[in-house]
């Protein structure tokens, strides 16, 4: 497994701040394009086939819809070819699937049902090698989900209202953040904690390692403190 002189370009379709910070912080500057995926319309011709989907399996079908729909606007503006990463995160709650709260009544509902409780988060990520085979582009496809419990703080409804009107909990899956505001009221976690922020860097690591790609592949030249 060799590493280029320069970094492979990584397309992130997400528009998750988290997910890009996270991806910053290892080195990583990822150029950012959102896909226009329908999620809800993309689900639902997903299991109008294969009928109900877990959901790990949700996230990863989301998370595959992304990037390939990055991938074919890339194509039709003959944008540069990159690897392609897209993700996407669920909330398991009781075998229920959780996403963004469409408001602030069904967000502190989703809390006063998590409070001192545990739920799993699912983070699908598909990886498109959409290079060209003379830049060392595979053509390959790889894709998995990680999944992290996450132990919630027994919250009282006081704080629940408080978090709830930071407008926080309606940005991101599952109503709360690791890595923000919602830090304090998460207790304990099993697992990837980068997975619980929305990309695990383990898994993308392994990914990578699929397309015959090291971690440093991506990740840009490190600079030496002055």
């Amino acid at each position: 497994m060799t590493s280029p002189r320069v970094p492979v370009p990584l397309v992130l379709a997400s528009a998750s701040p988290a997910r890009l910070a996270t991806l910053r912080a290892a080195g990583v500057e990822p150029i950012v394009q959102v896909s226009g995926v329908d999620e809800d319309a993309a689900l639902a011709a997903a299991e109008a086939i294969h009928g109900t989907l877990s959901p790990a399996d949700v996230a990863l079908l989301l998370a595959r819809a992304k990037a390939e729909d990055v991938v074919r606007a890339r194509v039709e503006g003959d944008e540069t070819e990159s690897l392609v990463l897209g993700c996407d995160s669920v909330l398991e709650l009781d075998g229920e699937i959780h996403g963004k709260p469409a408001d602030s009544a069904e967000a502190t509902s989703r809390w006063q049902r998590m409070r001192g409780r545990s739920g799993v988060l699912h983070t699908g990520h598909w990886l498109i090698d959409d290079r060209d085979p003379d830049d060392g582009g595979t053509s390959g496809v790889v894709g998995a989900t990680a999944s992290t419990t996450v132990h919630f703080a027994d919250l009282d409804d006081d704080e629940i209202a408080a978090y709830v009107a930071t407008g926080e909990p309606l940005r991101v899956a599952g109503a709360f953040t690791l890595d923000g505001l919602g830090a304090p009221y998460v207790s304990a976690i099993e697992g990837d904690p980068s997975n619980v922020v929305g990309v695990s860097l383990p898994l993308l690591r392994d990914l990578l390692a699929e397309l015959q790609l090291p971690w440093r592949a991506i990740r840009g030249p490190v600079r030496e403190s002055t």
